[in-house]
């Protein structure tokens, strides 16, 4: 069993994933905070590779990329240093990006390679479900990775029950249309649209991403889905503390 499918099969409810940008704050800081985020208490990692047009982030993984990219961070190094953390490192590993990388490395020579490394699932936030489906499910399939799609609030009923039928996994459920970072406390409209995913009674798994930055986010976003995504609060903490004190971090997440 895939080390995702069997995190959501023993723990239904507040998981907590954890993004961080490959290669920030410095290039050999990528298996130093996987470890630590292991030992503090994640349930998943989700590693971002880094690119010069994200175009789902907010201006903190934005400049996140910009400092990876400049410190040499690329898909080759990536997967060799998600090789490494696998020596010690045992939680789901999940690699978010963008498709025109993947695309530049060899879709084919990625999969393999992710596999062979212990990545356990990919994130492609610009890749149609169609071209999945057409093109690269069986060679996902094949290479035994997990592909997550997203929703968000404008996301159909028709178009929210065919991601579901499509995912091995869990589905990534954005807040809100708009760009990744931490924006305050939730609407009672965002709180709404969760309910809706919720009363769907979907097959997978579904985390909440996109502003969720503290505990109070987290168990709002808990509430309503199996857990939630924190991404750019944590960002934001790597830099201000140089990759340190990362336990006090997911302590001022995480619910006890």
């Amino acid at each position: 069993m895939n080390r995702i499918e069997e995190l959501f099969s023993r723990k239904k409810n507040n998981i907590l994933s954890v993004f961080y940008t490959a290669g920030f704050p410095t290039l050999s800081d990528t298996i130093p905070i996987a470890t630590e985020l292991e030992k503090s208490g994640a349930d998943v990692i989700e590693i971002g590779i880094p690119f010069s047009d994200p175009i789902a982030d907010g201006p903190v993984i934005q400049e996140s990329n910009n400092v990876a990219l400049a410190n040499g961070m690329n898909v080759s190094l990536l997967l060799k240093q998600v090789k490494g953390m696998r020596q010690t490192v045992k939680l789901p590993i999940v690699l978010m990006g963008y498709l025109n990388p993947i695309i530049q490395f060899g879709v084919e020579k990625f999969c393999a390679e992710a596999s062979a490394a212990g990545v356990d699932g990919v994130i492609l936030p610009d890749m149609p479900m169609i071209e999945y489906e057409r093109t690269y499910q069986q060679l996902f399939l094949r290479y035994h990775l997990l592909n997550t799609f997203l929703v968000s609030p404008t996301t159909s009923e028709e178009r929210i029950r065919k991601i579901d039928a499509a995912t091995k996994g869990f589905i990534y459920a954005v807040s809100s249309s708009s760009t990744t970072g931490a924006k305050g406390d939730f609407t009672l409209e965002q709180e709404a649209y969760f309910k809706r995913l919720q009363q769907l009674n979907l097959a997978n798994p579904f985390l909440i991403g996109f502003g969720v930055s503290n505990k109070t986010t987290f168990a709002t976003a808990c509430r309503y889905a199996n857990g939630a995504i924190v991404g750019s609060a944590f960002i934001s903490h790597l830099r201000q503390q140089q990759g340190r004190n990362i336990k006090s971090f997911i302590d001022s997440i995480k619910l006890v």
